[in-house]
């Protein structure tokens, strides 16, 4: 019955497109009508196509809606591993933070203690202290003149050793940061941005705390600040175009392929769908036809185009695309992209792009919010594509590393001590039992 009615509807539509009998010309026309909720208005989607021997030329109309074609999220454990490996540290790098901001850099025991919840810390902060020991020292100092001495904490020199470390690293890759805020710029509708969003987003991509007071004003050619940072109402304004930043990574991928074969290789998304993962039959024909339209970079000036049209979606995969390539971690909250919706022309539905997109990007739930993750830039849970700052955590890593190992040998040799004494305990009370 099926079969009879769908016959039926290609019948109509055929009469509606050729209501007179088509001339032989040597080629077929083919008609096909495909069902499905996710279209607009009309109720399918007429798909004709010219078959002339073993060559077919095709036309779609109408298209589907690009906000109407829906995947279905499904998890991802190893990048959700990544996540979740990064707890831990990410969890100390925050109090360390929390410390740092303090005026001469030292903070009231108690008054950090008050400031759990805030931090998000499971844990009392003495508890924090004994499971992350080096990072730390515990002193007592009074809080007002005339008061009985508290404990305070202030950075160990464990810490300072590895803030100097934080320090030169970024000296050592400033050209680098200079590049990535130029192509931040650069890729803005207005080559403008909110200068308080980007101060909110600098660890994301690795700026140091005090980029817009020393970084910016250095590279006077580059950039112009615009006010004053903090009262939500400065810009930091890009002054001269720069070509060689104007290249996506997958545009200098493109390249490097070409160089190493001989053979001019079109930029496009690396698409890898996680093993188990399927998508519909009309998912896929789309993400295929999707593929195979030319790559647009984000770097072009794209205010011809419609917001609505599969090429500005080709176009705001490939910014989101090099948005997290820029990141250091090849991930950042979904929120946190969101603050940028109008600079970057993202649409309000913006979100589902991650979604609709799979074989590029994953969006992970760990910790209640969305992290967009660039498939490509992992393998399972291990980050292959690695930031030059990169270096700045594994160093953090290591300096708690050191802490623990001291931790585990400190209660390695009280449990023997214990042991120790536990057994001479015994040995003089069976000496001392009158047989």
């Amino acid at each position: 019955m099926a079969s009879v009615e769908r016959h039926h509807k290609e019948q109509m539509i055929r009469r509606k497109l050729f209501p007179n009998p088509p001339i032989r010309l040597g080629f077929e026309i083919e008609t096909h009508f495909i069902d499905s909720p996710a279209l607009n208005s009309e109720k399918g989607q007429i798909f004709v196509g010219f078959k002339l021997n073993t060559r077919r030329w095709s036309i779609r109309f109408p298209a589907a809606s690009i906000s109407s074609l829906k995947v279905e999220w499904r998890k991802d454990r190893p990048l959700d591993g990544a996540i979740e490996n990064d707890k831990q540290w990410r969890l100390c790098a925050k109090v360390v933070k929390e410390v740092l901001n303090e005026p001469g850099q030292v903070i009231p025991l108690r008054y950090l203690e008050k400031r759990r919840e805030r931090l998000r810390l499971p844990i009392k902060i003495k508890t924090f202290l004994n499971r992350n020991p080096g990072l730390f020292d515990i002193y007592l100092d009074r809080i007002k003149p005339k008061t009985q001495p508290v404990p305070f904490l202030r950075a160990s020199d464990r810490l300072q050793r590895f803030l100097e470390e934080e320090k030169q690293i970024k000296a050592e890759n400033e050209h680098f940061l200079v590049s990535k805020l130029c192509k931040l710029l650069m890729m803005s509708k207005d080559k403008v941005l909110s200068a308080d969003k980007l101060f909110h987003v600098k660890r994301a991509f690795g700026f140091p705390d005090d980029f817009l007071c020393n970084l910016v004003p250095k590279y006077e050619e580059y950039f112009q600040l615009v006010g004053s940072p903090g009262e939500g109402k400065s810009f930091l304004q890009l002054r001269s175009w720069e070509p060689k930043f104007a290249k996506s990574v997958i545009e200098m991928r493109a390249e490097e392929e070409s160089q190493l074969t001989g053979i001019r290789v079109r930029p496009n998304f690396n698409y890898r769908l996680p093993p188990g993962f399927f998508l519909k039959k009309e998912m896929r024909e789309w993400v295929r036809d999707w593929m195979e339209m030319p790559y647009i970079s984000p770097y072009e000036d794209v205010s011809s185009l419609n917001q609505a049209s599969p090429e500005m979606e080709k176009r705001n995969v490939g910014v989101f695309h090099e948005l997290l390539s820029l990141s250091v971690l090849k991930r950042m909250p979904v929120p946190t992209l969101g603050k940028f919706w109008e600079e970057y022309r993202f649409s309000n539905a913006f979100g589902n792009v991650f979604t609709r997109h799979s074989g590029i990007f994953y969006v992970s739930l760990k910790g209640g919010i969305k992290t967009a993750m660039l498939r490509e830039a992992y393998d399972g849970e291990e980050l292959i594509d690695k930031d030059p700052l990169l270096a700045i955590k594994e160093k953090f890593i290591d300096l708690l590393e050191e802490g623990w190992r001291e931790r585990g040998e400190r209660m390695r040799l009280n449990k023997e001590k214990i042991q120790k004494e536990m057994e001479r305990s015994a040995s003089r009370n069976v000496e001392g039992v009158d047989y």
